[in-house]
């Protein structure tokens, strides 16, 4: 499953909790602008995949290699970062802050960074320009859609211009119009900047955006013919 030039490379990835076997020699990799659907039904574990790919929940066993260093060589100070700045989340509902406004939302992770305001917002309202949300800078989550609200969230991720994009059934709460459209300017943005995408979808329309597809059942993955 490895290609030459791969941003992240999985091998061996087994991962228990309790009794239930979640991951069962899962393997991965993704090149750097590639975008790759992890499909499988509900329980086969493709959540799983995505957290231990994503360092946020180490393995049992195997191998995570991300720009040529190992996941579990870094202590959790240094995992931590990575997710800050050189990954970026997407997932099902969105999950912004429900305190701040639109701009606010996608300026935070360069916040976080220590980035200051003006510049972190100035930054946010070029992102949220491309993904077609400017106009909602100063209305707080509550009071836009659903179809918005995601999009405002996958500005969010992408902010700090990361290499590596996790989507987790991004667009899994809007109906199929919203959810073509979420599609679209994420899959763009991120190949604007040459972004990897590691896509977890169950719907075969969102993965038609991918350029390759694994399928993950019983906690053991195989890689699909490439999208064409």
């Amino acid at each position: 499953m490895t290609s030459p030039g791969s941003l992240l490379v999985a091998d061996g990835l087994h991962k228990a909790y309790g009794p239930t076997k979640a991951l069962d020699g899962a393997e991965f990799s993704v090149r750097p602008g590639e975008v790759v659907a992890v499909m499988g039904p509900s329980g086969s574990g493709k959540s799983t995949l995505l957290h231990c790919l994503a360092g946020i929940v180490a393995p049992d066993a195997g191998t995570i290699t991300y720009g040529g260093r190992e996941l579990s060589a870094m202590n959790d100070t240094e995992r931590s970062m990575l997710r800050r700045s050189e990954f970026g989340f997407v997932f099902q509902f969105g999950q912004l802050v429900p305190e701040l406004t639109c701009v606010e939302n996608v300026a935070l992770p360069l916040r976080l960074n220590g980035t200051q305001r003006r510049a972190a917002e100035s930054t946010a309202l070029q992102w949220m320009e491309g993904l077609e949300v400017a106009d909602l800078a100063a209305k707080r989550p509550g009071e836009v859609s659903g179809g918005q609200g995601q999009r405002v969230a996958v500005a969010r991720a992408l902010v700090t211009s990361p290499r590596l994009l996790f989507a987790d059934e991004p667009t899994g709460a809007l109906d199929s119009l919203n959810g073509e459209r979420v599609m679209r300017l994420l899959t763009d943005a991120a190949r604007s900047t040459d972004a990897a995408v590691v896509l977890i979808t169950h719907e075969a329309r969102v993965a038609a955006y991918a350029d390759r597809e694994i399928v993950v059942r019983d906690g053991r993955s195989r890689d699909m013919e490439p999208v064409v």
